[in-house]
C-alpha cells in the first residue's frame, strides 16, 4: 500500500460548485491565496465557477485536479495572507499535485496532519497489493501462489488444503505440513473467525478478534496445567459463533487447564463450572463477593443481581408496542464495500433500529464505513471517504449525526465527567456567586483548573506530577503542594455549604445530586449521568481512566440534557460491551428516551436484550466474510424470529417466548 492523494477526498461532494467549495483543500476561509489562483485559472479557461463539479467537462476537471503540466503558462496576480502582492508566471499545479507537494515537503506536523486528511492508502502499482516480488509469486501450489491463498478466508482456505492433491513423493513431504495448517485453521474456525482472511492487516482487527486469535494460538499449543485469563472473549460475537467459542474453552479445560473468564454473557456463565459474582453495585458500592458456586447455586442467591437474572426473577421486558417511525427513511443504494453484495437498505427514521447478523457479515462496513461516513459528508461536510455505494437518499430528513462510540471523552487527565457534560460550568458559576468569592473579587475563571489564577501552579491544575523514567513508563505522583486538590489555598477557602470546589470534584455523581438538590440546573445534568448508570463515578475522575463503556454512556448523558430537536441520528457500535444485564436495562431506558423525543437510534448489536427491544431489525448474512453481505431479513423482532433463514431469528425466538412467559407469570 502507498499513501497518495485521493481525488474523492479532494472533492467529496461533486454536486457542489467551485464557488461553494467543491475543492475542499482550497476552500479554506483562512486563506485567499489558493482561491485567488483558482479564480484566475477559471477566468483564463472560461470555466464557470457556479457549475456543479460533476457537470464540468472531463478536461476541465482534470485541469483543476492535476494541473496544466508544462503545456500552458499562466500569469498569476496573487495577494498573500500578509498583505503582499506578487506576479507569478508558470504552469498551474493542480490541487492534487499541490497537496502532494506540500505534504511531502513540510516539516510541520500540524500541516502534515491537515493535508493527510486528503490522502489514502492506495494499492501499490508494482505488486498490486500482493507485497511480494514476481519470483516469490511464481511458486504455486495447485495453481495458486501464496498471496492468492492468503486472500481466501479461513473457511475456504481449510477447504483448499483438505482438497489439494500431490504426487506420491510430494504427498509424503507435504502431509505433516498440511496437517499442521489444517489444525491451526480449524482452531481459528472454532473461535468464530472463519470469515477472516490471513492477509488481513492486524491493525484492522477489533479487540475481540485479536483476543480470539491469541486464544486459537493457545489452543494449538495443546499445553496442560496452564492458568488462562480471558477478559470478555465474547465481544463482537454472534450467538452462533459464541457457541463455538464456548466449546473451544471447554476443550482447553478438558486438557487439564484452568480458565478464569471475566464475562457478562449469559451463555458463557451457564457453561461455567464455577461463578464468582462481585457486587452489589459499581465503584465504591462494589468490591464484595455476592455469590460463589455453580450457576444453579448462584441462581438461588438472594443477594446476587446476576443470579436473579440467571434465574429469570429479573429480566428486561419485551416492549408492548413497536414504533412505526415518522414515515421518513434514509436509503443506502448499491452498498458494495468489502463483502457487501450491492445491497440497498432502508433505515426508518424515528425508531430504534438494530443491525444484526453473524460475525463478519458486513454490519460495521454498512453502518460505519458507508452510512456514517456518507452522512458525515453530506451533513457535517466531513472529507472522510465512505465505502463503495451508488447513492444515499433521505439524508435531508435529519439535522445532525451523532456517533456515540467508546473512545475516551478526553485526551488528557484534565478532562473529567464534570467538564465533559458541562455541569462544571454551572458549579463554577455557583461558587463565583457566593459571598466569600464576591468579597475576594473572584470570578468564574478563578475556579477553573485550566487557567492561571485559582489553580495550583506547581502541578498546573493537574493535581499530579509526571515523573519521566528512562526506559520505563512515566510515573504519576500526587502534587506535594496541593496534595491532589488542583487549586491553591486561597481558592479552596471559598466554600458552598461547607464544601470547597475540590471537595465537590471528589464527590460521586450520586453524592453531588443530593448536595445540589436545591439547584435545578445542576441537578438536571447530574440526573442524566445517574440515569445512564454512572452514579458511582466521581465528578473529577480523569477521563482517561474511564472504561470504554463508561465513556460511551457519559456521551449519552451529555446528549440527554441538550435541547431535543427530534431530528438527530445516533449511531452506536456494540454499546453493551463490558455491561452487566442491569446496566443494559438502564442503557436501553436512555436510548428509548432519545427515540421518544423523535430522534433515530441505530445500533450494531449481538446482545439479544437489545435486539428484542428494537422497533426494526436489519439482519445481514447468511454467513461471515465472502458468504455474507446480503440482507437476510428486515422487520420487527417477532418477524425476524419467525424467519427460518435468519440465524439471529433462531436465537431470538426462544428469548421472546421465555420473556413473554415470565411476564405472563408476573401478571398472574
Amino acid at each position: 500500500m502507498k499513501l497518495e492523494v485521493d481525488p474523492d477526498l479532494i472533492v467529496p461532494d461533486q454536486t457542489k460548485t467551485l464557488n461553494e467549495g467543491a475543492l475542499v483543500p482550497w476552500s479554506s476561509s483562512n486563506s485567499k491565496y489558493y482561491p485567488n489562483m483558482l479564480e484566475q485559472v477559471c477566468a483564463a479557461e472560461k470555466i464557470d465557477m457556479n457549475t456543479p463539479f460533476n457537470k464540468l467537462t472531463k478536461k476541465e476537471r482534470d485541469l483543476l485536479l492535476y494541473g496544466s503540466k508544462k503545456s500552458k503558462i499562466y500569469h498569476f496576480h496573487l495577494s498573500s495572507d500578509f498583505g503582499g502582492i506578487r506576479d507569478v508566471d508558470g504552469p498551474f499545479e493542480g490541487v492534487v499535485n499541490n497537496v502532494d507537494r506540500r505534504y511531502n515537503s513540510t516539516s510541520s506536523d500540524f500541516v502534515r496532519g491537515q493535508l493527510g486528511a486528503y490522502m489514502t492508502e492506495l494499492t501499490c502499482a508494482t505488486c498490486h497489493g500482493l507485497r511480494l516480488n514476481r519470483k516469490a509469486l511464481a511458486v504455486k501450489v495447485d495453481g495458486r501462489n501464496i498471496a492468492e491463498i492468503s486472500e481466501l478466508n479461513v473457511g475456504r482456505e481449510l477447504t483448499f488444503f483438505n482438497e489439494v492433491k500431490f504426487g506420491e513423493q510430494s504427498t509424503m513431504i507435504a502431509k505433516p505440513i498440511i496437517k499442521e495448517i489444517g489444525d491451526r485453521l480449524t482452531f481459528l474456525q472454532n473461535v468464530g473467525l472463519d470469515y477472516l482472511t490471513l492477509s488481513r492487516s492486524a491493525r484492522t482487527l477489533s479487540g475481540g478478534e485479536a483476543q480470539r486469535i491469541r486464544l486459537a494460538t493457545q489452543i494449538g499449543s495443546n499445553l496442560s496445567g496452564v492458568l488462562y485469563i480471558l477478559d470478555e472473549p465474547s465481544i463482537g460475537l454472534h450467538q452462533r459463533d459464541n457457541d463455538r467459542l464456548i466449546q473451544s474453552l471447554k476443550n482447553m479445560r478438558d486438557l487439564g487447564n484452568t480458565l478464569v473468564v471475566v464475562e457478562h454473557d449469559e451463555d458463557t456463565m451457564r457453561a461455567a463450572d464455577y461463578i464468582v459474582d462481585i457486587g452489589p453495585g459499581a465503584g465504591a458500592a462494589g468490591g464484595e463477593v455476592m455469590a460463589a458456586g455453580t450457576p444453579k447455586q448462584v441462581e438461588r442467591s438472594k443477594n446476587s443481581i446476576t443470579g436473579q437474572y440467571l434465574a429469570g426473577k429479573r429480566f428486561i421486558p419485551v416492549p408492548t408496542e413497536r414504533r412505526t417511525g415518522n414515515g421518513d427513511s434514509i436509503t443506502v443504494v448499491g452498498a458494495s464495500e468489502n463483502n457487501l453484495k450491492d445491497i440497498t437498505v432502508d433505515f426508518p427514521l424515528g425508531e430504534l433500529v438494530v443491525v444484526t447478523g453473524v460475525s463478519g457479515s458486513g454490519k460495521s462496513t454498512l453502518v460505519n464505513d458507508i452510512l456514517k461516513k456518507s452522512l458525515a459528508q453530506k451533513i457535517n461536510r466531513n472529507s472522510e471517504k465512505p465505502g463503495a455505494y451508488k447513492d444515499i437518499k433521505g439524508y435531508e430528513n435529519i439535522e445532525k449525526i451523532v456517533n456515540i462510540d467508546q473512545t475516551p471523552i478526553g485526551r488528557t487527565p484534565r478532562s473529567n465527567p464534570a467538564t465533559y457534560t458541562g455541569v462544571f460550568d454551572d458549579i463554577r458559576d455557583l461558587f463565583a456567586s457566593t459571598n466569600d468569592a464576591k468579597l475576594r473579587g473572584f470570578k468564574k475563571g478563578r475556579f477553573s483548573f485550566n487557567v492561571k489564577g485559582g489553580r495550583c501552579e506547581t502541578c498546573r491544575g493537574d493535581g499530579i506530577i509526571k515523573i519521566e523514567m528512562n526506559f520505563l513508563p512515566d510515573v504519576y505522583v500526587p502534587c506535594e503542594v496541593c496534595h491532589g486538590k488542583r487549586y491553591n489555598a486561597e481558592t479552596l477557602e471559598v466554600e458552598y455549604k461547607g464544601k470547597s470546589i475540590a471537595d465537590v470534584l471528589d464527590m460521586t455523581v450520586e453524592e453531588a445530586l443530593n448536595f445540589f438538590n436545591s439547584i435545578p440546573k445542576i441537578q438536571r445534568k447530574l440526573q442524566t449521568i445517574k440515569d445512564v448508570g454512572l452514579g458511582y463515578v466521581p465528578l473529577g475522575q480523569s477521563a482517561t481512566t474511564l472504561s470504554g463503556g463508561e465513556a460511551q454512556r457519559m456521551k449519552l448523558a451529555s446528549e440527554l440534557h441538550k435541547k431535543a430537536s427530534g431530528k438527530n441520528f445516533y449511531i452506536l457500535d456494540e454499546p453493551t460491551t463490558g455491561l452487566h444485564t442491569e446496566d443494559i436495562r438502564k442503557l436501553l431506558g436512555v436510548l428509548q428516551q432519545l427515540v421518544d423525543q423523535g430522534n433515530t437510534v441505530l445500533i450494531i448489536e449481538h446482545n439479544l436484550d437489545v435486539v428484542k427491544s428494537a422497533d426494526q431489525l436489519i439482519d445481514l448474512g447468511p454467513e461471515g466474510g465472502d458468504g455474507g453481505g446480503q440482507v437476510i431479513a428486515t422487520g420487527t423482532p417477532e418477524q425476524i424470529a419467525a424467519d427460518q433463514n435468519s440465524y439471529t431469528g433462531q436465537y431470538l425466538k426462544p428469548v421472546l417466548e421465555r420473556d413473554l412467559e415470565l411476564e405472563a407469570q408476573i401478571k398472574k
